[in-house]
């Protein structure tokens, strides 16, 4: 696929473009959309690695953040940005959505840019080893660890919380407050990623503390969307009086529960305490003050920096860190209260 493909669907000259393509301001908007819906259209990848040939040295990272409008990733794509700049190098930012794959992207982007590695932030957990042959330069997963992929250890890098074990420890800072009945919001219970990560957690607290596991108290919501986390929460607390506590595995899908609560009439905590995993800014505003488990965003960002470029440099090779999260209690949760009085 070359740009004259690209030119002829679209009916204008090569030089039309080529202006689009480097954002040259004499173009009409309506041909820009059109060149632009072509090209997505085509698949065709702009040849930006022969454009810089007379560059000496490769000097980019790549960061591909999938679910660019999650505000959890904000601080830690600003946290990359500093480290990258400071190590040197020029950082390549390139954000897709939930439903895109992260693996094509990178592929057509590694075609077009000339990087030394990179870094992918909130990917699939579930990469395979014939997926990855298309990335043949050093990468770091951000925030997660292809925890149910085939990749072998020693082929990547990634720095994450261990989802698993923080969603444990938030329960059973539920359990010691003498609940017992605890729902848990999540967006699948086996979508081979966080939230089936962290509901495991969720059930592992349980078995330990000696508490029966309750199909009816798991909420799927499907995606990490806060209007379906909303509504399956409502229409919990009409079926079911009787949980006096909820962990959502993320502090966006805890504010709608919370939401939803309030306009069932149950207050937090008194009537229901909740609990989430992330901290994000959002969090410390709603009322009361969500009680959360405090990711270390900056820390995942500049780690996932420093190991690549360790690598880049030969000082180091392939490594896997698992970060802790900090308790930030809030005002969600309080001792289980007698629903009987």
């Amino acid at each position: 696929m070359t740009i004259k493909d690209v030119a002829d669907y679209c009916g204008v000259s090569v030089s039309t473009v080529s202006r689009v393509l480097n954002n040259h301001p004499d173009v009409r908007e309506e041909v820009r959309v059109q060149v632009m819906e072509a090209v997505k259209t085509l698949h065709y990848v702009p040849n930006a690695a022969a454009r810089d040939l007379v560059k000496t040295t490769n000097d980019s990272l790549g960061l591909v953040v999938r679910g660019a409008g999650n505000p959890f990733y904000t601080p830690i794509i600003h946290a990359i940005e500093k480290a990258v700049e400071a190590a040197g190098y020029e950082l390549v930012l390139h954000q897709i959505t939930t439903e895109d794959d992260e693996l094509d992207d990178v592929a057509q982007l590694t075609r077009s840019k000339r990087l030394n590695g990179l870094i992918l932030l909130g990917g699939r957990f579930n990469y395979t080893k014939e997926e990855v042959k298309l990335i043949d330069i050093p990468f770091v997963c951000c925030t997660f660890a292809n925890n149910f992929g085939t990749i072998d250890a020693t082929d990547f890098s990634s720095v994450s919380i261990g989802d698993r074990a923080e969603a444990y420890r938030a329960v059973r800072h539920l359990i010691k407050q003498g609940h017992r009945k605890i729902a848990v919001l999540t967006s699948s219970t086996n979508d081979r990623s966080i939230s089936e990560l962290r509901y495991n957690g969720y059930l592992d607290a349980l078995k330990d503390a000696g508490i029966e596991p309750d199909e009816g108290l798991v909420m799927q919501c499907g995606r990490f969307d806060m209007g379906s986390a909303y509504e399956i929460t409502r229409q919990l607390s009409r079926e079911r009086q009787d949980f006096t506590a909820l962990f959502a595995i993320s502090d966006t899908l805890a504010i709608a529960a919370m939401k939803a609560l309030h306009d069932e009439g149950r207050r937090v905590p008194e009537d229901c305490s909740v609990i989430a995993i992330d901290g994000i800014d959002m969090s410390l505003y709603t009322i009361p003050t969500l009680t959360t488990l405090t990711q270390p965003k900056e820390e995942l960002g500049t780690r996932s920096v420093s190991i690549l470029t360790d690598i880049l440099s030969g000082k180091g090779g392939h490594m896997h860190e698992r970060l802790g999260t900090v308790l930030r209690e809030g005002g969600t949760v309080c001792p289980v209260q007698d629903f009987t009085s």
